[in-house]
């Protein structure tokens, strides 16, 4: 399947502004499932200089810096992405001991993915949501992380909310509604509460609908040796296919977000933003 994906971000500013250096994170990464054959950005105003460069968590991501003032800032990119077939379920857990919960990552590894393991604290509430899906699951790793994504699924709300942090974890599980973003900040401290490696992950999700509407999606990233990363989509309560295109993973959410920069300037700003995803 051939997919292009059409991405504008405007920003509309009150009076004039000069821009600082910004970070923009909207390169579809190329996976083993996931070809990306084409991409292009176009920024207006155009900058005085951009350099392609790679994050502390090897994001790709195009940096650039600007001279003038400006009343506006819109960043239009294009993606031509191919997909191959993939089985998330294709994996084999090694060493097994990994396969029963509570497992324990070896030092080189809890070393390297301190970041992932280092969670906010959370309620007992939500430790005990967990701690009865793990019992559910009979300590299964993979039975675990299947049904407690599922379950999300069936007992939260998925709502739309176009901009802001995500809630912290006891909130959204308290109001058992938030938006994707909201729901995989949930997941992922309550997985590093069970010492299970965890990421904040950003990209698109396509998927079939009578009357296209498609927003950036976030999801849920674990690290498992024999696996390495797999997905996990608390909003639609699967594992991620080759139908999720991530653009930017890290330990925390911020370092994920699209646009990243300031203004020199007392403006206020507004967002708006456009998201098409079409089969060629």
């Amino acid at each position: 399947m051939k997919l292009k994906i059409t991405h504008s971000t405007t920003y509309v500013f009150d009076s004039e502004v000069f821009l600082e250096p910004h970070y923009l994170r909207f390169r579809p990464r190329q996976t083993a499932y996931v070809d990306l054959n084409e991409f292009s950005m176009s920024i207006v105003p155009t900058p005085s200089g951009r350099k392609l460069i790679q994050d502390e968590e090897n994001n790709v991501v195009d940096f650039c810096w600007f001279d003038g003032l400006t009343s506006n800032l819109t960043i239009t990119v294009e993606s031509i992405l191919e997909t191959k077939p993939y089985n998330p379920f294709d994996f084999l857990l090694e060493p097994q001991s990994y396969n029963q919960l509570p497992f324990e990552y070896d030092e080189l590894k809890k070393k390297l993915l301190f970041p992932y393991l280092d969670g906010l604290p959370i309620s007992q509430e939500l430790i005990d949501y967990g701690a009865q899906m793990l019992e559910k699951a009979k300590f299964n790793t993979i039975h675990f992380l299947t049904q407690l994504t599922n379950q999300l699924h069936k007992d939260f709300t998925v709502e739309y909310r176009e901009d802001g942090a995500p809630f912290l974890p006891e909130h959204t599980f308290e109001i058992k509604r938030g938006s994707c973003r909201d729901l995989s900040w949930m997941l992922i401290n309550l997985l590093r509460q069970q010492g299970i490696a965890a990421r904040f992950v950003s990209g698109y999700y396509y998927f079939d609908m009578i009357v296209p509407a498609f927003e950036l999606h976030a999801w849920v990233d674990v690290f498992l040796p024999g696996i390495g990363w797999l997905g996990l989509d608390p909003s639609h309560g699967i594992l991620t296919g080759n139908t999720h295109f991530p653009i930017a993973t890290s330990s925390h959410y911020e370092n994920t977000m699209p646009v990243s920069g300031g203004i020199r300037g007392s403006a206020s700003s507004k967002l708006t933003t456009q998201l098409m995803i079409e089969k060629i």
